[in-house]
């Protein structure tokens, strides 16, 4: 059966994400016009100050940012015991999303405390490594360990050459992409590629959340009109935004290994802890992590359980002898 199984395992070949990410680039960089920083970005509906405290609501809405990354940094730190991670390179990109939110809250604290063309660098780099981990955590459960390794790393990159080209060209067309490629791709992968965990449409709800978000701070005045001058489109977009991170905190918290043996088998190689398991039933789990990212590149759940299925064959027989 493990002989059939792996006759069927065929693998595909891989998509050309860089090549399609030059594409994009390179369209964006020639076919749009530049948008460059102007003093106007820094004018927003509620400038208002109470107890001393310039733009005050645009100020104290970021707290919820410091609560969520701080809480979440340590409980990564903590080796990923409370959160359902299984791979080192996934605790990684966890560790740097949660840092990335907590330093956005004193990042864009310190912008709105006297908004300028240079503090606003300190608010758009700490949100530009929040998204890049955030991406590539994602692109590592769905595409494998080694992809979304070399994701995180050139991402972070990225956010801040982008960041650099920003104040250094006085072009913002790279770190609006770069905000936004993410709250598209991830949505079509979705679809695209299998879950390895349960509790995936949390991934839908925080892009969700994130366009929300992205859409109050365009209507800033017009929702600062419209529940009379309480609070504005921009402080409720910071608000929005941290739900963002919340929601990913309880994705980790409840979710769960779809496939547990293989599971398992991830472990196989990080420890050898598995001594008790009989010597038939270990071999075939061995095997299931060998040809592991040849299973998770067939989009089809019906091998996966062909391979639960030898294991358990196996099981059985050398229970019967």
């Amino acid at each position: 059966m493990v002989w059939l199984v792996n006759q069927q395992v065929v693998p595909r070949g891989r998509t050309p994400i860089w090549g399609v990410a030059f594409l994009c680039w390179l369209f964006i960089m020639l076919f749009t016009p530049k948008i460059p920083l102007s003093y106007k970005n820094h004018l927003y509906a509620d400038m208002r100050n109470f107890v001393g405290v310039p733009n005050t609501l645009n100020v104290i809405t970021n707290f919820p940012f410091l609560i969520v990354g701080v809480l979440g940094f340590v409980l990564c730190l903590g080796g990923g015991s409370f959160f359902n991670i299984r791979l080192r390179g996934e605790l990684w990109g966890w560790v740097l999303f949660y840092g990335g939110i907590a330093s956005v809250a004193f990042g864009s604290a310190y912008y709105h405390l006297r908004p300028d063309d240079n503090r606003v660098l300190l608010d758009t780099l700490p949100m530009m490594i929040a998204y890049s981990s955030l991406f590539s955590s994602f692109i590592l459960e769905r595409l494998g360990e080694r992809i979304g390794l070399s994701c995180l790393f050139s991402l972070l990159v990225l956010a801040v050459l982008s960041t650099t080209y920003a104040r250094t060209f006085n072009d913002l067309r790279l770190c609006m992409t770069f905000q936004l490629i993410p709250c598209i791709a991830i949505p079509i992968m979705t679809f695209l590629f299998p879950p390895k965990y349960t509790h995936s449409r949390y991934w839908l709800w925080t892009v969700g959340v994130c366009l929300v978000a992205k859409m109050e701070a365009l209507a800033d005045m017009k929702i600062y009109r419209a529940n009379n001058y309480i609070i504005s489109g921009h402080s409720l977009e910071h608000l929005c935004s941290a739900i963002a991170p919340v929601l990913i905190t309880v994705m980790l918290m409840h979710r769960s290994c779809r496939f547990p043996r293989l599971a398992v088998a991830n472990r196989i190689s990080a420890d050898e802890e598995l001594c008790e398991i009989s010597s038939p039933v270990l071999s075939a789990l061995r095997w299931i992590h060998k040809d592991r990212r040849q299973v998770e590149s067939v989009n089809h759940d019906t091998l996966l359980d062909m391979h639960m299925m030898a294991v358990l064959s196996l099981d059985l027989s050398y229970r019967t002898l």
